[in-house]
């Protein structure tokens, strides 16, 4: 363990703590709020993030649009959001201070780098006068920072140009914030040393000497009276890492891949937020893993099905605007009944809309973009976690009915970050897949499309002696699977397409609820939005409100008793980061007087806004809740 020297200020214990760390997109603060997170995680905390990034590449510096954030929330009890109201924000330029101040209450820690708010700083940020000069600033705890000087101090013996001695001033505002909340700094030397040690050991070096003295400034600044203390949350025992939901959903693809004997074929053009899975998956050649960046998202769809057709594990994944490009093939994938994956990791629309912002708006997109007659199951992952077991389940049904199943994210599972328990990969069964290898009709040739009893066709291999078949986008007579015009036929075919869906539901667990099994209010979720849906309906049991959540992973076909549950409700909420997708699907489907909660700001729900929305919707408690 690092134990640096003390000047016994005093510490306070609490049992929480959120902080947001703002500047331009070339300051590091998603660098130094993954550093805090993974800390964080080492030392036992929960941990809930929200990285929010600047559209473009590289934006203009010093302005509003390029302004890059990381929140973090780790505590010593469970967390499931990011957390809704800062304890401390951290600002590097104008811009990002102007841009999140907001944000955080009165009496809360502000911390700025006063070196950034020069006139030149001033005018990029479209500010006349310098906002550390206002008189609002009285209502913040205001600790002004000069970290470019101070850290330029700090390396000036290491030689470095002016460019490299200004990009360790985030290490600088690492160290003042892991003195400021008792972080460890052990694991983020190591990643200094891994990362910039070979052949740059005089950056290394630099770095570190930034971290120590920003650690130093905490201790020894009159401003700052106490840092604080948390202590290791009481999690379900295991061994846990920190992981995010692309990593996740990459780790996921492996293994269902390992799970059921097959080498995996990953398809794929990069679009943001989905790119983090190539990438990862990229690394893991040795565990069969194909990765092939095709030229257009057309492309990389037909080259998953390419893979499928030749009994390989399939998958492509994209955003709403690659989905949309992909969509006919996906129907095409439905026509000739094979199993693949794709995964549509959500963002802001339509078109490019905001590409790096978190949107939960393409559902209606892959329930019904697609021509004729094509209903594909559908599954949503709840947190970045998740991600890992729900592409199993989608591979499971994949394989089991032969067919395309579509998986759904979003940016902010995608880039969010919690603490996941490794499982015990001895405990994972199997996913049995099955490949014909005799012919299955004695009268004649070989029938592609002969079925079992969930209506699926046998996944035979290209090549194998006596199993010769035809496939195309043309409708296919049933069981021999030879082109047919027959308007009865086409009839039947669309119905057992449709019946295939449908038997889905026969493979899935039944929907559960989170509270009550009946009573005033039910509060129905799906996709990034589980986090915080969960802790307001949990802020409302505790008020003593017949409040209960039935949070839906699976989105076509519905859980079989959804619609048992939501009778025994007297009024239903749904929250979307949309325009009302689930609720109109809801309303459909059910008959329900559903009322929607939407918001489309590229932001997530706070748990504030959807605590309010429960009371709107919900009687006041009878009586006081009961006291712990």
């Amino acid at each position: 363990m690092t134990t640096e020297a003390t000047l016994n200020k005093p510490v306070k214990p609490v049992q929480g703590i959120t902080v947001r760390l703002v500047g331009d997109s070339g300051d590091g603060m998603q660098l130094l709020g993954t550093q805090l997170t993974n800390t964080s995680a080492l030392l036992g905390n929960d941990v809930a993030t929200f990285p929010d990034f600047p559209a473009e590449i590289r934006a203009p510096r010093g302005t509003r649009a390029g302004v890059s954030g990381f929140q973090v929330q780790f505590a010593s009890h469970e967390v499931h959001t990011p957390g809704d109201t800062l304890d401390a924000l951290v600002a590097m330029n104008p811009a990002a201070l102007v841009t999140n101040l907001a944000d955080l209450p009165k009496g809360g820690l502000l911390i700025v780098n006063e070196d950034s708010f020069e006139d030149k700083d001033l005018k990029l940020a479209k500010l006349k006068t310098s906002p550390l000069e206002e008189p609002a600033m009285e209502n913040y705890r205001l600790i002004k920072v000069p970290m470019t000087r101070l850290t330029k101090e700090a390396v000036a013996e290491f030689g470095l140009s002016v460019k490299e001695a200004d990009r360790c001033k985030n290490f600088f505002a690492m160290g003042l914030v892991y003195w400021l909340y008792g972080r460890n700094m052990d694991a983020t030397l190591r990643f200094i040393h891994g990362k910039f040690g070979d052949g740059k050991s005089v950056i290394a070096q630099a770095n570190e000497k930034a971290l120590r003295s920003g650690w130093a400034f905490g201790e020894t600044i009159e401003g700052i009276g106490h840092s604080y203390s948390i202590e290791p949350a009481k999690l379900p025992p295991g061994t846990y890492r920190n992981i995010m939901g692309n990593q996740a959903m990459a780790w996921g693809l492996m293994t269902a891949a390992q799970r059921s004997g097959k080498e995996m074929f990953y398809g794929t053009y990069p679009i943001t937020p989905a790119s983090d899975i190539l990438h990862e998956l990229a690394k893991f050649k040795n565990f069969g893993v194909c990765t092939f960046q095709a030229e257009d998202e057309i492309a990389a769809v037909c080259s998953a099905i390419g893979a499928a057709y030749g009994g390989k594990m399939a998958v492509t994944t994209s955003s709403g605007p690659g989905i949309a490009l992909k969509a006919e093939a996906m129907g095409l994938a439905l026509m000739l009944e094979l199993p693949m994956l794709v995964i549509d990791v959500q963002r802001g629309g339509p078109s490019t809309g905001l590409p790096t912002k978190t949107e939960q708006a393409d559902l209606l997109q892959v329930m019904f973009g697609r021509n004729g007659e094509a209903p594909l199951p559908v599954l949503a992952a709840q947190s970045p976690g998740d991600c890992f077991e729900i592409v199993q389940e989608a591979w499971m049904l994949a394989t089991k009915l032969m067919l395309p199943v579509i998986v759904l994210s979003d940016g902010y599972i995608a880039n969010g970050a919690e603490p996941w328990p490794i499982p015990d990969v001895s405990k994972l069964a199997p996913i049995p897949v099955n490949h014909p290898e005799h012919n299955n009709n004695p009268d004649g040739p070989f029938k592609p499309y002969m079925r079992d009893e969930l209506l699926a066709r046998p996944w035979a291999i290209p090549g194998t002696e006596g199993l010769m078949h035809r496939v195309g986008g043309l409708e296919k007579e049933d069981g021999t699977g030879n082109i047919s015009y027959d308007p009865d036929n086409h009839q039947k075919m669309v119905n057992i397409r449709a019946q295939k869906v449908a038997n889905a539901a026969k493979l899935l667990p039944p929907q559960q609820v989170i509270g009550p099994q009946s009573g005033d209010l039910l509060v129905i979720s799906w996709g990034g939005t589980y986090g915080a849906c969960l802790t307001a309906v949990q802020q409302a049991q505790a008020e003593g409100r017949s409040v209960s959540l039935a949070h839906i992973r699976y989105m076509n076909p519905f859980p079989s008793n959804l619609g048992e549950i939501i009778s025994r409700f007297e009024n239903v909420l749904i929250p979307e980061l949309n325009m009302g997708q689930l609720r109109l699907l809801i309303r459909s489907r059910y008959l329900v007087d559903a009322v929607g909660f939407n918001k489309v700001k590229g932001k997530p729900f706070t748990v504030r806004e959807l605590v309010e929305k429960i009371h709107e919707h919900s009687k006041s408690p009878s009586r006081s809740p009961a006291r712990a």
